[in-house]
């Protein structure tokens, strides 16, 4: 698959690209590369925490005053105020979903799929989530695939695996001016190893490594 250059379009576009590639991920790791006792699911995340208000919305209710110990509030018009922002990047970011493999002895999460959206870099809240994230599946063994079509920004100035790598304290890793985009398969061992392939717009999607075990060979992934 071609690498396109998805600055281009809107994020509402990318999202449903987003979607269509983790549905057709899913249908080919389960009909025939993951091996028995394995299956991959599309998970919707939403962060490491549930929500602490949540907005509601009855048939005929009017709005009501919240109070401070209201768990619930129910609004059925937007306030008038003299600014609204729409920040259609981050709600993509909030739908986004990930592509989780488990393994069917206790449904436990094995690996992991990651395609950054544009949402993912839009804030730095944002980008400080999906990084706490990604050292999240690491400090609990779960192996990574990440794929990221969206050229640095200053809060990512080598790209996705820089930050992973500053995260270690190690600013070693800088990306090739030439191959901005990144795509990293990681192994959550006692010692985490990264398998990295910088990548530009117009090359063709390589065919990256999903990990199972961190002792044997990945599965080939993502390039099909």
């Amino acid at each position: 698959m071609p690498i396109h250059d998805w600055q281009k379009v809107s994020a509402g576009i990318y999202h449903d690209f987003h979607n269509a590639w983790l549905a057709e991920l899913r249908k080919a790791l389960n009909r025939g590369i993951l091996p028995s006792g394995y299956y991959a699911l599309i998970d919707q995340v939403a962060g490491k925490t549930g929500p602490d208000v949540l907005s509601l919305q009855g048939p005929e209710q009017r709005a009501l005053p919240a109070r401070e110990s209201d768990v619930a509030t129910i609004a059925v018009a937007p306030p008038k105020v003299r600014l609204v922002a729409r920040m259609e990047k981050a709600v993509y970011a909030r739908k986004r979903k990930t592509l989780v493999i488990r393994h069917s002895s206790n449904d436990r999460i094995v690996a992991m799929i990651e395609i950054l959206s544009p949402g993912n870099k839009a804030s730095a809240a944002a980008y400080r989530q999906f990084l706490d994230k990604i050292m999240s599946a690491f400090e609990q063994g779960i192996h990574l695939l990440v794929v990221d079509l969206f050229p640095p920004t200053p809060r990512d100035p080598q790209g996705i695996h820089g930050a992973v790598m500053a995260e270690w304290e190690n600013e070693d890793y800088a990306a090739p001016p030439d191959k901005p985009l990144t795509v990293a398969s990681y192994t959550a061992d006692d010692v985490t190893t990264g398998y990295v392939e910088p990548v530009a717009v117009g090359d063709v999607l390589p065919e990256m490594a999903l990990f199972l075990d961190p002792d044997q060979d990945g599965l080939p992934c993502c390039g099909i």
